[in-house]
């Protein structure tokens, strides 16, 4: 069976946030058991020297999902009986990673209470609650001094099981700046748009393109490895999105964004909408279930 990847990213207010240029329905949810089975995935191709740290994106009120999530925050939704963010810290920490930073808005004394800090789940966790929302460059600015180096950036409504470590690999080849996973998108005008040169390079980024302007499918999946410097081209402390304003005014600096593309065997699910969710447990029974294994 190929690869299955749907992304939708959330609206977002443009704003301009980087540094100038010349600078460098009532559904009862089952109750969430954290001893529940979790998946066997990738193995770390190795470790590396300075182990990454990562940031998941929590914080949005996961609107297009209500009323799924109008006491469920979006992380905590379960997939066949076993919270979503359960199946990302244990892709997380199957490569290596096991400090975790999580921003905050909707519902995040839910999140706080089921996750603690992290040690039931072998993980390390950090919080960053949001009175306002920042968008997702801004939530991942405002914990700058939680990253050492390279990170890796999640959105919180993703599913999948492809390999960070080769991802993470290919990044350091590259001497990238940051690189984002890619995947062919069935409906490209809902997503965030790459195209890319034979090197992998970004030439363009577009954020969810009118229909019919698309030049290609290959869209962003929502998982990011990215250098630290990259949070130097935020100004302030404000809302500002990589997809509408980071990666678009960085592709235009010419500087070092790669893409790259999951394997055909690879897996990213989107939750973002009940229809994408309800596929996304159909799909986990029946092609991944079967790697799960009782941690």
């Amino acid at each position: 069976m190929g690869g299955i990847a749907s992304w939708i990213r959330h609206t977002s207010k443009y704003l301009r946030c980087l540094m100038p240029l010349s600078r460098h329905s009532g559904v009862r949810m089952p109750t969430l058991n954290p001893q529940s089975p979790i998946p066997n995935l990738q193995s770390p191709i190795s470790s590396p020297q300075s182990p990454m740290k990562a940031m998941i994106l929590a914080a949005g009120e996961g609107m297009r999902l209500r009323p799924l999530t109008l006491e469920t925050p979006k992380i905590l939704l379960p997939i066949e009986g076993t919270p979503l963010i359960q199946y990302t810290l244990a892709w997380l920490k199957s490569h290596g990673i096991s400090e975790v930073a999580i921003n905050l808005h909707h519902l995040g004394e839910k999140i706080k209470d089921f996750l603690g800090d992290g040690s039931k789940f072998g993980v390390r966790i950090c919080y960053s609650p949001e009175e306002k929302l920042l968008g997702t460059a801004g939530g991942v600015k405002k914990m700058e001094k939680f990253f050492d180096g390279t990170f890796a950036v999640v959105y919180g409504d993703v599913l999948t099981d492809f390999n960070l470590s080769a991802m993470a690999n290919y990044h350091k080849e590259k001497k990238a700046l940051g690189t984002l996973a890619l995947f062919q998108a069935p409906n490209p005008w809902q997503a965030g748009i790459v195209e890319i040169d034979k090197q992998g390079r970004l030439l363009r980024f577009r954020e969810k393109p009118p229909r019919g302007s698309e030049s290609g499918n290959l869209s962003s999946g929502g998982v990011y490895i990215l250098e630290k410097d990259i949070l130097s081209y935020i100004l302030g402390e404000g809302f500002c999105d990589f997809g509408y304003d980071v990666f678009p005014k960085l592709v235009e600096l010419a500087l070092p964004l790669y893409g790259y593309i999951l394997e055909p065997q690879d897996y990213l699910i989107d939750i973002g909408t009940p229809e994408k969710y309800h596929k996304a447990q159909e799909i986990w029974q029946r092609v991944l279930s079967p790697k799960s294994v009782s941690q």
